[in-house]
């Protein structure tokens, strides 16, 4: 009966930590970089489309490719937040992560 319960245990642990791993590659993507096009639209000097706007939102990490793109407005408070202006967007965010705190349209 030890034996069972020893081995019902074991089963449940790796069940358990296979559904767990499941859920780490999910959210393995959400600092993707920006589609070859579109980075290569920016490079030249194009907009960001209406649509990629829309996917900025708070709580997410803003692309390298849009920092580095967007115009620093606001520079670095004592907590760390700038502000930049993308487009016609202005975004708050913690400098040394990209992490974004707030989003403003004008």
């Amino acid at each position: 009966m030890k034996a069972l319960l020893t081995v019902a245990v074991i089963g449940l642990s790796l069940v358990t930590a296979g559904a767990l791993a499941k859920d780490k590659d999910k959210d393995k993507d959400k600092g993707k970089s920006l589609p070859p096009g579109l980075e290569k639209k920016l490079d030249n000097g194009g907009d960001l489309p209406p649509g990629w706007q829309k996917k900025l939102r708070k709580g997410d990490i803003l692309d390298r490719d849009i920092y580095r793109r967007g115009k620093v407005i606001k520079s670095r408070d004592r907590d760390g937040l700038i502000s930049i202006q993308v487009d016609d967007t202005v975004v708050r965010l913690v400098e040394d992560t990209r992490e974004i705190i707030s989003i403003l349209s004008r």
